[in-house]
């Protein structure tokens, strides 16, 4: 698969995920308690399991984590698009919901420390694993039509996952362990 196909899917992964946050900045912004539920679920959830890891621990599971949920928006392609649509958007809901957060309680300043860093590397992967689930929802819409070989695209874009997408999040996962928090001493 080329370049220039996987365009299209990353135009909408990239307003599922943008149109997601959007609405959960809103929805943050709003004052509904739902917001701050969903908000301290997720905290209790991810946050406390990685509360007191060293960096290198920590390192390797935001790896781990993001590799799971990147591998799971491209495979989410099998499902015709419908689970990496789902995704795409309740993740950038999430992702709203904490920037609004993180803006009332550090500033913009505090965002740009604690997002950008690491953010510059995850956030392509995410895009990219979400194009990667589009586009594999159109192949398999193509074999269906009898237009095209759903497995053979499948594997050409595993592929593309591997070179592309894995690196980001090796990357992501360190700056986000050992930079991040040091960029945040100085900003709080």
């Amino acid at each position: 698969m080329s370049r220039d196909a996987l365009l299209l899917p990353l135009a909408v992964a990239l307003l599922l995920f943008f149109g997601g946050a959007g609405a959960g900045y809103v929805f943050a912004a709003s004052g509904d308690p739902a917001a701050q539920m969903l908000l301290d679920t997720v905290k209790e959830g991810v946050f406390a399991q990685v509360a007191d890891d060293a960096p290198l621990m920590l390192a390797a599971k935001i790896f781990l984590n993001n590799l799971q949920a990147c591998a799971i928006l491209f495979l989410g392609g099998a499902t015709f698009g419908l689970l990496t649509f789902f995704i795409l958007f309740s993740n950038g809901l999430v992702v709203g919901i904490f920037v609004n957060e993180i803006i009332d309680t550090l500033g913009p300043l505090g965002l740009a420390a604690g997002i950008v860093p690491h953010g510059i590397f995850e956030l392509p992967a995410i895009f990219i694993s979400g194009a990667l689930g589009l586009a594999l929802a159109r192949a398999m819409v193509a074999e269906l039509m009898g237009r095209g070989d759903a497995v053979a695209e499948a594997t050409r874009m595993g592929g593309q996952f591997l070179r592309i997408v894995v690196p980001l999040l090796v990357v992501a996962a360190v700056i986000e362990a050992f930079i991040t928090p040091a960029l945040l001493q100085v900003v709080i």
